[in-house]
């Protein structure tokens, strides 16, 4: 049919223009956070592409959900703004004739979302957790590079070595500040070499001096030394609470604590979203040819953002014990289902007393039919 091709093929222009924009927008964002973290030794900065391809996918259900969502709003409006949408119901069409064509183009791209939510989230979730794990559990030397100061793997400890330092094993100009309950150290020192004891590394500096600060006894302590050995701690920083988010749904159901059930509930109700957002835009659009469609967009965005913002808190209410997973899903989605449902009702009808009030308008006197 005509008028399903035509809006099958617009709503893949509009889709296909609005997701490599959103994806290149994004992408930069995230690879300008990406490279962030990797200057502060989260990751290692060989893997900034990988890790900026592992976030890129967990992240491309929302992408694909947004641009099918625009995709749609930017299509019924066009056809309004043109009138087009006007020729369709004179010729025996409504509003609810475009839910198939829509529902043709779009399912692909919601079993997409819901795969990608409850699959590749997790996965991709779980490498980069296993990157930022593997990184982070080098020890304290090997965390060490010349010219730039470096937090210790328990974070009570920054060091920094001249940039004439020749190889791993051997340092030049030395400063390290160690934070201790109720004491900091700085110590400075000429040289420094690594030494191996009793399967354990220790950092051997000459020729510097140790300063002991104590603000609670509101004493300082400066202590010069030709030797100083120092163990180097290689205890790798413990894991964060987002565990959870590395799971698949198998492991969050099988372990159903709040923090689980959370996250089972938002990465189900990313796929409810889309469906409710597919049939929330079929009703949103109604242009007036004088106004724009800037009211439409606007709209748009509103609703797409306080919704996904609604499904997000959702997690954190089931984590917290406010509300178990069903009356979460049913509270939350079941209401945008009925809204959308009511507003493409709306549509109808006003498109109905349109076509009514054409169909018996009075001809002009001395126009012709």
């Amino acid at each position: 049919m005509l008028f399903h091709s035509s809006v099958r093929q617009e709503l893949s222009r509009y889709f296909w223009a609005t997701l490599v924009v959103l994806t290149t927008i994004v992408i930069t964002v995230w690879l300008i956070r990406t490279f962030g973290d990797a200057s502060i030794g989260r990751f290692n900065p060989k893997d900034v592409g990988l890790v900026l391809g592992y976030t890129t996918l967990s992240n491309l259900h929302s992408l694909l959900t947004l641009s099918i969502y625009i995709a749609i709003v930017s299509t019924v409006s066009r056809m309004y703004a043109d009138s087009e949408m006007v020729i369709w119901q004179g010729s025996g069409l409504s509003v609810y004739a475009l839910f198939k064509p829509t529902m043709r183009f779009a399912w692909p791209w919601l079993i997409a979302i819901s795969l990608l939510s409850l699959t590749a989230w997790p996965w991709a979730n779980e490498q980069i957790r296993e990157m930022r794990e593997r990184y982070e559990k080098r020890g304290d030397l090997e965390r060490i590079k010349p010219g730039q100061f470096q937090e210790s793997a328990n974070g009570k400890r920054v060091f920094f070595i001249d940039n004439s330092s020749l190889s791993d094993k051997n340092a030049n100009r030395i400063f390290i500040v160690s934070n201790e309950p109720g004491t900091q150290s700085i110590v400075t020192a000429q040289t420094g070499q690594i030494e191996t004891r009793d399967q354990e590394r220790f950092l051997v500096l000459k020729n510097g001096q140790r300063i002991d600060i104590s603000p609670d006894k509101n004493e300082l302590k400066v202590v010069e030394f030709e030797t100083h050995s120092s163990r180097v701690s290689t205890v790798p920083i413990a894991l964060s609470a987002d565990e959870a988010q590395s799971m698949q749904p198998a492991g969050l159901w099988a372990n159903p604590t709040n923090v689980n059930l959370g996250e089972l509930g938002w990465r189900i109700g990313m796929a409810i979203a889309a469906l409710n957002l597919l049939i929330l835009a079929l009703g949103i659009p109604f242009i007036n040819p004088r106004s724009g469609r800037s009211g439409s967009l606007i709209l748009t965005i509103i609703s797409f953002f306080t919704y996904y913002n609604m499904v997000n808190m959702s997690r954190n209410w089931i984590g917290a014990g406010q509300i178990s997973l069903p009356s979460m899903l049913t509270a939350l989605h079941l209401p945008v289902f009925i809204l959308a449902c009511l507003i493409l009702y709306w549509r109808q009808q006003q498109g109905l007393i349109f076509s009514k009030s054409r169909a018996s308008a009075p001809l002009v006197k001395g126009a012709r039919p």
